[in-house]
């Protein structure tokens, strides 16, 4: 028998038509290995590529161990999602909001965690919208260093009319074909064999371990063997990035924002959970727990190794985006910043497919609009279009990685699902959970109150120099 979502002010049979439509629940036959690919496709993104820039804010001490514990934590939180999707029996809470409201209340629960999620979900396809114009900019200048310079605008526009018509498909399983092939790539395979063993930084047998790993993971390698290459630079320097006392605080703060926002996977691991079927014999977690795993995995695999490299040979001169340091081979930057393009276009709809359910639910729920094919394509389209818009005006990396990683993904990785474990569970008082669950508040209300305000800094900077439009 299969296990219901939760059902909500109307009848049963208005919500199960509703369900069949919105893309979140349309269609439950995914299997494990499409939670792996989706859960790849949303942790490992953009944010990898700010990393070594973020050790730079932080410092060597620092910025290891905020690493170290992000990773711990998020492991940790994202778990305790996945548990909490079918705890109650016979319901499946299939929306992050769903599961505040189960915890916090109807009202409070909604506002408590939808605009939390919509400014992550949102945040996260601006900066996409971002990176995927910067990458397409760095691919036409390394190809043709003497061709005729082309506004930063147009790529934005660009990335974003692709998606014009990727955002029509209707389901989150409908996108499986994209997150898989933004998380594997067989090209990629041959280009980094090929530099990996003419440089000698490794064996035919590790590389021939890398023909199935993840897009992000292959340009994640890219970013941190083409550091190794390179090599220490002789006037690299690992003090702080700015002369004075007091921005260099700012500095620490808009790092700890940058680390925030690389771990972003929990605004959607409910709903890449609502695609697998699920039983009481056979509850959806078994197979979502295998992908999140390997998901973990490879965010290890990814972000350490570009953090640490990255930093130790650029130093506090590093780029907001590494692969912006780099600059030879120039084969390998082209096809780096190609898999990072290929990545973000999948990442993208990741990302969105949670926010146009949370529209077309509302206008079909709440405004009584009739579901068809004209409402979803005004209200995509003008999503598609918004964020575009946003990053054509604000294209700048670094600041939004560490406004959106403080003021928004760290409440909704670090420590809300924390509360709701609190709240619905109820550890016994200084037990081992009950200590675990506080600690992961309080370091992510740090990370709330600070990473904005670094990452507000860093914007104002920013716009004080930037050309709009340019």
């Amino acid at each position: 028998m299969e296990i219901q979502p939760e059902k909500r002010d109307s009848a049963p049979s208005n919500d199960d038509s509703l369900n069949d439509w919105l893309p979140i629940t349309k269609s439950r036959n995914a299997k494990w290995w499409y939670s792996a690919f989706h859960n790849v496709t949303a942790m490992v993104g953009a944010g990898v590529l700010g990393l070594p820039y973020a050790c730079s804010l932080l410092g060597w001490g620092p910025g290891v161990a905020i690493m170290v514990l992000s990773w711990v934590i998020t492991f940790y939180t994202l778990w305790q999602m996945v548990e909490m999707h079918e705890m109650v029996p016979g319901k499946r809470f299939d929306r992050y909001h769903e599961l505040g409201q189960h915890a916090f209340g109807e009202k409070l629960g909604l506002w408590v965690v939808v605009p939390l999620q919509l400014m992550c979900e949102v945040g996260v396809d601006i900066v996409y919208v971002v990176t995927g114009g910067t990458s397409m900019k760095k691919i036409y200048n390394t190809l043709y260093p003497d061709g005729k310079e082309i506004r930063s605008t147009w790529f934005y526009v660009a990335f974003g009319a692709l998606h014009f018509f990727l955002s029509h498909l209707p389901s989150f399983n409908s996108i499986t074909a994209i997150s898989f092939f933004a998380a594997l790539m067989s090209l990629r395979y041959m280009i980094l064999q090929h530099y990996m063993l003419s440089v000698g930084l490794c064996s035919s047998a590790l590389t021939g371990n890398l023909a199935l790993r993840p897009c992000g993971f292959v340009y994640s390698t890219i970013a941190w063997v083409a550091s190794v290459r390179k090599g220490v630079q002789p006037t690299v320097s690992y003090g702080p990035r700015s002369a004075t006392p007091k921005a260099q605080v700012f500095d620490f703060f808009s790092g700890l924002g940058d680390v925030a926002f690389a771990f972003a996977g929990h605004n959607v691991v409910l709903e890449i959970q609502a695609t697998i079927p699920s039983t009481p014999g056979k509850p959806s977690k078994g197979p979502m727990w295998k992908g999140v795993v390997i998901a973990y995995l490879v965010v290890a695999a990814c972000y350490f190794p570009v953090a640490f490299c990255g930093y130790l040979v650029f130093g506090n001169q590093v780029e907001d985006n590494v692969l912006v340091s780099l600059e030879k081979p120039a084969y390998l930057i082209v096809a780096a910043n190609a898999f990072v393009l290929v990545h973000v276009i999948g990442s993208y709809q990741v990302f969105a497919m949670p926010v146009f359910d949370m529209m077309e639910s509302f206008l079909v729920k709440q405004m009584h609009f009739k579901p068809s094919l004209m409402l979803r394509t005004i209200t995509r389209t003008s999503y598609v279009l918004f964020t575009m818009l946003v990053a054509i005006t604000l294209p700048f990396f670094g600041g939004l990685l560490s406004f959106l990683g403080g003021f928004c993904f760290a409440p909704t990785s670090y420590y809300i699902p924390c509360i709701i474990w609190l709240i619905i569970y109820k550890p016994k008082r200084f037990s081992l959970s009950w200590f675990a669950n506080y600690t992961c508040i309080g370091i992510g209300v740090i990370l709330t109150i600070l990473g904005p305000i670094g990452g507000m800094i860093s914007l104002i900077h920013s716009s004080q120099t930037f050309k709009f439009f340019s």
